[in-house]
């Protein structure tokens, strides 16, 4: 593997060990940029860093000092930083009333205040330099399906966030965009792909015809990310299949 250039790109990626994560970074590295791997300690970050020649920084992103730890730690090992992505989330798939205060504190904190850390730290660090942050929203914060209460509450959070933070820091060039994935075949939701009832029926709502793949999502952070694209802030992009706003219909026949 080649040594990524001293004025090569660099990133703060948290949540970098898991499926989506993952991939971006692969993709990231491929394209020569300079990455700090942030997440939970797992024999998964390690090997990953490993891969990339990459250095790992392990922490819990819903502790905001731990996710501005992060970032100072990228600027101190590579100076200023074009960009950061954050892929920490959960799921979880129960209605109101079954869902324990725990659960919802859970996924709250995991999925929304990760990425308010995330901006929080982002502002910071990046006000001087400008550059882009990406976060990750879902379908289900624009599509209203069953059980989904939490995770859709936390991920319509998401989205606000991404919009005020975008208007907040523009003046300062720095960009704040989101990613809403339709159902995506990575280990965190493999209890509904894996199982050929859950994983047809949702194999019906995505108009495309087929679930996501890693690298689906992966390719647009890597394009929010990528530098020449600075003309675009305060979007969220859907990247689904078609799920949150479009309804499939049957294949039309060739007459």
């Amino acid at each position: 593997m080649n040594e990524p250039a001293q004025n090569s790109p660099a990133y703060v990626v948290l949540g970098a060990a898991g499926g989506i994560g993952a991939e971006t970074c692969r993709r990231l590295s491929a394209a020569g940029a300079r990455l700090l791997l942030a997440g939970r300690p797992s024999d998964r970050l390690t090997a990953l860093g490993e891969e990339l020649g990459a250095p790992t920084h392990p922490l819990d992103a819903t502790r905001t000092e731990e996710v501005e730890a992060a970032f100072k730690a990228a600027v101190d090992s590579f100076g200023p930083i074009a960009g950061a992505a954050n892929f920490v989330g959960s799921l979880l798939l129960k209605p109101a009333h079954l869902t324990t205060d725990e659960e919802w504190d859970s996924v709250v904190a995991t999925n929304l205040r990760s990425a308010f850390a995330t901006v929080r730290a982002a502002a910071k660090t990046m006000r001087r330099s400008g550059g882009s942050v990406v976060l990750i929203s879902s379908a289900a914060a624009q599509h209203g399906f069953a059980n989904h209460e939490a995770i859709a509450a936390a991920k319509a959070g998401v989205n606000g966030l991404v919009l005020s933070a975008a208007a907040t820091y523009a003046p300062y060039g720095l960009r704040f965009n989101g990613v809403a994935p339709g159902l995506t075949k990575t280990p965190l939701t493999e209890s509904i792909w894996s199982k050929e009832t859950s994983a047809a029926a949702s194999l019906d709502l995505h108009a495309a015809g087929r679930l996501g793949e890693a690298g689906d999502v992966a390719s647009a952070v890597v394009w929010l990310l990528d530098p020449p694209n600075n003309w675009i802030t305060g979007e969220i992009l859907a990247v689904d299949g078609g799920l949150a706003r479009i309804r499939p219909t049957k294949r039309l026949g060739s007459n």
